[in-house]
Formats: structure tokens, sequence, C-alpha cells
């Protein structure tokens, strides 16, 4: 009986998911992913600190 019990859960969840794909202008994830990443990449390179040269750098001791 437990077989039948966690497949039944499973088959109903899975119909449910294909009956919101169907009949609801549902958001697909993998291009709200790209534009994350795309998003993020961009605010990093914009808030990044910038680069100091080894000349720069008065902390080496010599």
């Amino acid at each position: 009986m437990g077989i039948i019990r966690s497949s039944f859960s499973f088959l109903l969840g899975a119909a449910c998911g294909v009956f919101v794909a169907q009949n609801y202008d549902v958001p697909n994830i993998n291009t709200l992913y790209k534009t994350g990443v795309a998003m993020a990449k961009q605010y990093e390179q914009n808030y990044r600190k910038p680069k100091t040269t080894k000349d720069d750098d008065d902390r080496s001791g010599f």
C-alpha cells in the first residue's frame, strides 16, 4: 500500500502542474534564470572595487 499512496500524491501533483501549464501563462524558468544571472554580472561590474597594482600597494613592507 505504500507505493500506491506515494504514487497518488506524485500523480496528483503532476496532473495539477500540467493543468496550470496549459491554462495559465507560466513564465519560462530558464529565461528568468539567464536574466537574473546577467543582471547580477552587470551589478558586480558596476560596483566592484577597482584593482590595485603592485606598485600602489603600501602594505608590502619593502
